[in-house]
């Protein structure tokens, strides 16, 4: 190898990156993000208005249930919600009870939006009376906290809840109303303690957080205008889970560019040229890795699910305003301030780190990693994998059938606690039942046969209009249960085969059992349409395709096991139910995309180091100096979504904590140990059909491990 030179000469290709960090230019960078925020981030403010938590926001768009919400448009003039209002003495309701009862249906009818109020209805056991209050959309949750403020004021013994598809919503949209808020609080606290703890620094940590809160206003501005003027689909869940995929990726952006610029800096007497090297370095691998998670999450357009079809272009949005902050107003803020955000661990240019051993040296931790890679990686990578597939088994446990209202919350809120007393009074289905709507002229035999429909429990007077009738038809089981959702199937059937009839059948169990197989349906063409999106672009980054094999299929498996993982511990230590259909589908493509974002940044510098050391060496050295690195991005985006198990929402939790375990898994063991090995020992034909499998190290060190 030659003496090094004193300064390395600076390459024509980062000639961008220089003009990010430049002298002048870094000011106008700055000035143009300070002129995007003033002009966007009122709309940031804004995003809540445009969330749409009802039912038909989730809905397949081609659904029968669907259909059916169109359709019942014709019979009202206002959209409506149900109040079902029930009150319960065990020991058998009273005379003072019926009058409380009665007297509040007056109060009912001056609740906001509130229409004839009906009721109230003694269950047959005497122990319950319920009172059915129909809503307009004007303001349900202040209506449901006003009827929950009525009942309440019973004689003692009586008990009352709100429940119904209302007083379901109002719980609800008031823990989606406070999630934003939350979420950004948790996640910035996270990010803000871990990067103190990364950096030793007390000051360094306020130039990434700051660059990820301006990230965080355009990404939400930006998703605002696509709702407003695109129909994009946004709700709660979408909301949140941006304002924590913001905060996590762009601190991993963050992590990787601070740590090849201190790298840089070693290296360079003048910051401003450290910058652009380090730009020119690192942005490939963060580039392509945002690409990567972005045409992932894109391809949820794909989906019949409205609500995930949503969450694609509402996360890209986030991913790609991550990257564009962190490639250019981060390395504006830094070479702005200077070395002295370091403090007290300044980086000092010393001509020593312009040799590779002496950076080596200062990761003493990882190469010792990377020397157990290189003396035993046959046995490494067959443990690492072995572990991995006992982990899989637990995939077999795994409910993905959807969650009950119950099962929704991690708290017992009012309209659970008002549902469970209705199951026990009432016929199960009451306050939620199936909606029938066909021809008008078919009447009567759609009537005959939802009433000789075996499941039904009652049927409602005919509603007409339009030349079409509706009917409301009661479940004898809970309108969220599986008997319920089998009462649909055996009574679309029926419907169908009517004459000239042309019903369908909608509702909330008939919602569910739709979505159901929408969610179905759904991760069987997208999954296998991710995967080949992200194998082709990493055959694009790396000129290769024994590489992108291998991180395609550790990442997988990676994914089943920590999915097997998770259905363990969600069913028997926090004691769930199951989980939300659409959950395996979003927790692969967070999986996966983001567990190939950590393989990119190794393999993307091992193909770099490859190319002067050899494929075996170049392993370890990329290993070693990304070793810190990716380890504290993983563990920083780790606790980030794993902030979202204090929420009371089941799929937030358990979304929350899958990635959190899948990128801790994918960090700690696929990334530092199972994809080296492998590597190591297949040696440069990982490159095939590259250039640099075809090439030779006569220092290229042999892999001498007995097999067995």
């Amino acid at each position: 190898m030659s003496a090094p030179s004193p300064a390395p000469p600076r390459p024509r290709t980062h000639r961008l990156a220089g003009l990010i960090a430049g002298r002048r230019t870094k000011w106008a960078v700055l000035a143009l993000w300070i002129v995007l925020l003033m002009a966007l981030g009122p709309l940031a403010g804004k995003l809540g208005d445009v969330e749409e938590n009802d039912a038909a926001a989730w809905l397949p768009a081609g659904a029968e249930s669907t259909q059916v919400v169109d359709l019942e448009e014709r019979f009202r003039k206002d959209e409506t919600m149900l109040a079902v209002i029930v009150y319960e003495r065990t020991g058998g309701i009273t005379a003072a009870d019926k009058a409380k009862a009665t007297s509040d249906v007056a109060a009912f009818q001056n609740l906001p939006g509130a229409q004839k109020a009906q009721g109230p209805f003694p269950s047959k056991d005497g122990k319950a009376l319920q009172t059915l209050v129909p809503l307009t959309d004007e303001d349900v949750t202040g209506a449901v906290d006003q009827a929950r403020e009525v009942s309440e004021r019973g004689p003692p013994g009586l008990t009352a809840h709100v429940t119904g598809p209302a007083g379901s919503g109002a719980d609800q949209f008031e823990v989606f109303q406070s999630l934003d808020g939350f979420l950004l609080m948790a996640a910035g606290l996270v990010v803000i303690v871990l990067l103190l703890f990364i950096y030793r620094s007390p000051i360094l940590w306020f130039v990434p957080v700051l660059s990820a809160v301006f990230a965080l206003g355009l990404a939400q501005s930006s998703v605002y205008l696509l709702a407003k003027y695109a129909d994009l689909t946004v709700n709660g869940q979408s909301g949140g889970i941006l304002t924590v995929l913001v905060f996590g990726v762009a601190t991993d952006y963050a992590l990787l560019l601070v740590a090849r610029y201190r790298e840089e800096l070693h290296r360079h007497e003048d910051r401003h040229e450290a910058m652009a090297y380090a730009l020119h370095r690192a942005a490939p691998a963060v580039i392509a890795s945002a690409a990567t998670v972005a045409v992932g999450l894109l391809c949820l357009l794909l989906a019949d699910m409205n609500s995930t079809a949503g969450m694609g272009p509402v996360a890209a949005a986030g991913v790609l305003t991550a990257l564009a902050a962190m490639t250019t107003l981060l390395p504006a803020l830094l070479v702005i301030f200077g070395r002295w955000l370091f403090w007290p661990l300044i980086p000092r240019y010393d001509e020593k780190y312009l040799k590779p051993e002496a950076y080596e040296a200062e990761h003493g931790v990882w190469s010792r990693v990377a020397g157990l890679v290189g003396k035993r990686p046959r046995a490494l990578w067959a443990v690492t994998m072995l572990g991995l597939i006992v982990l899989t088994l637990g995939l077999s446990t795994l409910k993905a059938d959807g969650l009950s209202d119950a099962g929704q919350f991690t708290t017992t809120p009012d309209s659970v606690k008002g549902s469970a007393v209705v199951a026990r009074h009432y016929a199960a289905g009451s306050g939620s039942p199936a909606v029938v709507i066909g021809s008008a002229s078919a009447s009567d035999p759609i009537a005959r046969t939802v009433r000789g429909t075996p499941g039904v429990a009652a049927l409602s007077p005919p509603a007409t209009a339009d030349g079409l009738v509706k009917y409301e038809a009661t479940l004898k089981d809970p309108a969220d249960s599986a008997a319920a959702r089998a009462t649909i199937d055996r009574l679309r059937a029926a419907v169908h085969d009517v004459p000239s009839a042309d019903a369908k059948v909608g509702g909330m169990t008939a919602t569910s059992l739709d979505i159901k197989r929408a969610s179905a349906r759904d991760n069987k063409v997208i999954i296998p349409i991710v995967l080949g999106v992200v194998f082709l672009i990493l055959i694009a980054l790396l000129r290769a395709v024994v590489a992108p094999l291998l991180m395609m299929g550790t990442v997988v498996l990676s994914f089943l096991a920590s999915l097997g993982a998770c259905a363990v511990i969600f069913e028997h230590v926090f004691g769930f139910e199951g989980t939300d259909a659409g959950f395996p589908l979003l927790a692969f493509i967070f999986l996966v995309a983001l567990g190939v974002d950590y393989n990119i940044f190794l393999m993307h510098r091992v193909r770099e180091e490859s190319q002067a050391l050899g494929t075996r060496r170049g392993i370890q050295r990329g290993l070693t100096v990304t070793g810190g690195v990716i380890t504290s991005a993983g563990l920083v985006l780790a606790a980030t979504f794993a902030s979202m198990v204090t929420l009371p929402l089941v799929f937030m939790v358990e979304m929350g904590f899958a990635v959190a375990f899948g990128v801790l898994l994918d960090t700690l063991i696929v990334r530092s140990l199972l994809l080296p090995a492998l590597s190591y020992d297949i040696g440069r034909r990982i490159w095939t059909p590259g250039r640099l499998a075809k090439e030779s190290s006569a220092a290229e060190p042999k892999v001498r491990e007995p097999v067995g």
